[in-house]
């Protein structure tokens, strides 16, 4: 009973994606400007808070 496991492929089976480089290069980049307009929106928004509340 004292048997190696099965064995499995290590390579993938499906055949390598040429553009999968790009597609996370844009991903990020999506992702970055996103949170860009995150945090700028957050800054207007104390911006405007602190200056109704001083108003």
């Amino acid at each position: 009973m004292d048997r190696p496991p099965p064995y499995f492929p290590q390579g993938s089976l499906n055949p390598k994606d040429e553009n999968r480089y790009r597609k996370f290069k844009i991903a990020v980049g999506v992702i970055a400007a996103v949170a860009l307009l995150v945090l700028v929106g957050a800054i207007l928004g104390l911006y405007y808070l602190v200056a109704w509340l001083a108003g």
